[in-house]
């Protein structure tokens, strides 16, 4: 039900539902009191524009990167005293995005995947624990560790050296169902690695279920500052997308005892 209801409201944190909401009530306020209602869309149109600059969510964002250090680099000898990498899900297309041609596809967050790859490598003694499984409401033919399988593998990595749990749809369930793989040992300490935006979430999941985490963040949007004249609708709208339902995010799984 939580999953359900985490997905219906994650339409409120697309930005321009804001604005479509503020415009249709401009529309309907307009049928009795026209300079109210032309005052609304007025303010809508405004607010599009506004949403375009870069400076604000990025605001938003910094709160969430720089919550945690920037890790070292991958090479780096402490990181051969973990038990291992959990590396959330989220960097991979749906599964209908691979169709027709058999190529998984990385998205935005292809850090996520990389970054497990080079740790791996600098330290083959390291056990990868990939968690990720359907995060749809209408459920894929394919998980996404099916498809993170497939990319490991062909990226050279041996198939024991890396684990999957393919049924989590949350950061609550990658944290509850990784825990629960065979030969887990959460006491152990661990590497999380997932986006600079995400680990506050997934760090406060982890250590509210037992884990001994640490964090290990990747995919950072917003940098140290952002120039005041940096101007990107899309990606401006991405980036509010993502900040607002960090936010609630971290707020929701505070309520509802799922993270510390």
């Amino acid at each position: 039900m939580f999953f359900v209801v985490s997905k219906l409201l994650s339409a409120l944190t697309q930005p321009l539902s804001w604005v479509f909401l503020l415009m249709l009530a401009g529309l309907w306020r307009g049928r009795r009191q026209a300079a109210r209602g032309r005052a609304m869309l007025w303010t809508g149109l405004l607010l599009i524009l506004l949403l375009g600059w870069l400076p604000l969510p990025d605001l938003l964002l910094r709160r969430l990167e720089q919550a945690q250090p920037v890790p070292a680099a991958p090479g780096d000898p402490q990181w051969a005293a973990y038990a291992g990498v959990v590396v959330l899900g989220g960097a991979l297309e749906n599964a209908y995005v691979r169709d027709g041609n058999g190529q998984v596809a990385l998205n935005g967050a292809a850090e996520r995947m990389t970054m497990a790859i080079a740790l791996a490598r600098a330290h083959p003694r390291l056990k990868i624990v990939f968690t990720g499984g359907d995060g749809t409401l209408l459920r894929q033919t394919e998980s996404e560790a099916a498809q993170a399988r497939q990319y490991f593998r062909e990226m050279g990595l041996a198939d024991g050296q890396v684990l999957f749990e393919s049924a989590s749809r949350t950061t609550y369930e990658n944290a509850l169902y990784s825990a629960q793989l065979p030969g887990m040992d959460i006491h152990r300490p661990w590497l999380l690695l997932t986006s600079g935006w995400h680990m506050p979430r997934s760090l406060a999941t982890f250590r509210k279920l037992g884990w001994t985490v640490t964090p290990y963040a990747v995919d950072y949007l917003a940098g140290r500052s952002t120039p005041w004249t940096q101007y990107a609708m899309v990606k401006s709208l991405s980036h509010w997308q993502i900040a607002v339902h960090e936010t609630i995010g971290l707020w929701a799984y505070g309520l509802s005892g799922q993270a510390q």
